[in-house]
């Protein structure tokens, strides 16, 4: 009679043996490891993202002891999380984490997120919020990325307008009534630089500049200085060409009077500086 094939005898007990000798000695199956992912837990990722505020999907695969990159996008589908929108949105945090200011911005470690989610979801709001429109270096400077790409799209995707002004392209809200107070508020902002939202004034433009240019006049040399310099400290980036354009002074004069309230050197009750102007001079009395 042949002999039978020795394994055959195995009990199931020493099946049992054999398998846990197999994956103890380090070997393990397609199968076990399909099996381990279930072990990854999202509490791991939050305690994580609670310690270092932000992380990249290397720091997060680490975290979990994972080099599955669907592993950790399911563990992050679990928490409320949000992507960043600068850094081609390499990086994820918490909800609970982000203080967003007013504008639905906050940024980490020089990293940007939005109330708002995605860039192109982040930029689409700021047109249609912003009073004037938004021209390209506008936004970029507001959302500190480069909007160029995002607001191509959205105008591809219908979903802002855009309008040459001034030899640049101005970005809109597709709704025809927002859109027309937008463009009319941009043609008038330079007559009154000192106005950001014209959408709030109860006069017409020209009734602000004539009532700001009679205040100004009333002012001395230092007023008349230091309140240029307050309003193209408001205006920010090219403030001291606009107010210097619409007072009619010099530019350099918007720039002293700008740096003087930063520096806080001013002088209370002079007009000018002890010293300054032409020396008195004695009248001579007739013998």
């Amino acid at each position: 009679m042949p002999r039978a094939f020795p394994y055959a005898q195995l009990s199931i007990d020493g099946v049992a043996s054999i398998v846990l000798e197999f994956r103890s000695g380090g070997r393990h199956s397609r199968n076990y490891n399909i099996m381990r992912l279930a072990t990854f837990s999202a509490a791991a990722v939050r305690q994580f993202l609670l310690r270092n505020q932000i992380a990249d999907l290397m720091q997060l695969k680490q975290a979990l002891g994972t080099s599955v990159d669907v592993t950790v996008f399911r563990k992050l589908r679990e928490l409320d999380h949000l992507t960043s929108y600068s850094h081609r949105g390499r990086y994820y945090t918490l909800r609970e984490l982000a203080h967003f200011a007013a504008d639905g911005l906050w940024s980490c470690q020089s990293v940007w997120f939005s109330r708002y989610g995605t860039l192109l979801n982040t930029a689409e709001s700021f047109v249609n919020q912003s009073s004037t429109g938004c021209f390209a270096e506008e936004l970029a400077q507001a959302l500190h990325v480069d909007v160029h790409d995002a607001l191509l799209r959205l105008v591809r995707q219908g979903r802002i307008a855009r309008q040459p002004v001034s030899g640049l392209y101005l970005y809109t809200s597709i709704s025809s009534d927002v859109r027309r107070l937008q463009l009319l508020a941009r043609r008038t902002s330079g007559s009154v630089p000192v106005v950001t939202d014209f959408s709030k004034l109860e006069v017409s433009p020209h009734e602000l500049k004539a009532a700001i240019v009679l205040f100004y006049s009333l002012l001395d040399e230092q007023q008349r200085r230091l309140y240029a310099g307050l309003e193209s400290l408001r205006l920010g980036h090219g403030g001291d060409a606009q107010l210097a354009d619409f007072l009619g002074i010099d530019s350099h004069t918007v720039a002293r009077g700008r740096q003087q309230l930063l520096d806080q050197d001013v002088e209370i009750g002079r007009m000018r500086r002890a010293g300054a102007g032409r020396k008195p001079v004695e009248k001579k009395r007739l013998k």
